[in-house]
């Protein structure tokens, strides 16, 4: 039984990006619960709701908390709308009630099967946002989430206008794991991205050293920023650009990066240099001898491109 959307909610234009692509880089882009809101995100959605779309993703491993964001703003702007259904005790012309816009009979299904976690009201209400936001990330992971999110939210509403709109509103509040290319604004999908990133930005302008391991080796080898970076994490990584490709995990091909992915140059069986990719096309680098750590973009014309893995998977 799918659920019914906000009476009256317009069908606006969505990103090119997200109506064309498909399920693979759609499941990259939101089959990660360890995005970080971006600055529209954190603009736009109260802070209890925000708590909330980010503990009740949890509920379904892998489902990131922008797309229960998403449909919050879509359903009832976070439960600031007034149109009919939003308010506690009523309901629109579809029968749907509360933030996340369900049927009674659809929201009692879900909880049947799942018990909802305290915080709610007592017995728990469509119209409660905890009870809601809970609900509605087992009816996604029910429906196919993370796996195939295109597939659940259809099922939370049969329109395709419906999945892009939604789609389309999750990555702006998700933009932060598409990142900006630039160390002045750092922006990934994860803590330990974050930290990998800033510190590799921390070495522009050291000495390509071959075999170099840091500043009191007088600067980096391509591998040695790479293992630096991501040690500052706390990710322990193979020593040399070829143990580092082949300790994945992988990038799936046709999959977009992330900013903290490493990106892979050569034969597969001889790899001969790694980047950190920092996101819109850019990396940071030790390049080679006579040259210094820097950021550059991470394809040009014979650049042996191999792929890409992500230590901070």
């Amino acid at each position: 039984m799918k659920i019914a959307i906000t009476a009256g909610a317009a069908i606006v234009a969505v990103f090119m990006l997200i109506g064309g692509i498909g399920q693979a880089v759609v499941n990259a882009l939101f089959g990660s619960s360890s995005t970080q809101p971006s600055q529209e995100a954190l603009a736009d959605i109260p802070g209890d709701y925000l708590a909330l779309y980010q503990a009740a993703a949890r509920v379904c491993p892998g489902l990131d908390w922008s797309i229960l964001a998403a449909i919050g703003k879509v359903e009832s702007d976070h439960g600031r709308s007034k149109l009919p259904g939003i308010a506690e005790g009523t309901e629109n012309s579809a029968h749907a009630r509360g933030p996340m816009q369900f049927l009674q009979s659809t929201f009692d299904g879900v909880i049947a099967r799942h018990p909802l976690p305290p915080g709610g009201k007592n017995p728990p209400s469509p119209w409660d946002k905890h009870d809601a936001i809970y609900a509605a990330a087992h009816y996604l992971c029910d429906s196919g989430a993370p796996n195939d999110i295109r597939k659940a939210l259809f099922a939370y509403n049969h329109a395709d206008w419906y999945v892009n709109k939604v789609l389309a509103q999750a990555k702006k509040y998700a933009d932060a794991m598409i990142g900006t290319g630039a160390c002045n604004n750092i922006q990934a999908p994860n803590r330990a991205a974050v930290m990998a990133i800033n510190f590799a930005c921390g070495q522009l302008g050291l000495p390509y050293v071959w075999g170099g391991d840091g500043p009191s080796e007088g600067g980096f080898d391509c591998s040695g920023l790479t293992k630096a970076a991501y040690s500052a994490a706390g990710i322990n990584l193979p020593r040399t650009a070829h143990t580092q490709y082949h300790a994945g995990p992988r990038v799936a091909a046709g999959q977009p990066l992330l900013p903290g992915d490493l990106v892979f140059y050569g034969p597969a069986s001889k790899v001969r240099h790694v980047g950190l990719y920092i996101g819109a096309g850019k990396m940071i680098h030790a390049p080679t001898f006579g040259e210094r750590v820097q950021v550059s973009n991470y394809r040009w014309n014979g650049d042996g491109y191999l792929g890409a893995t992500r230590p901070a998977s």
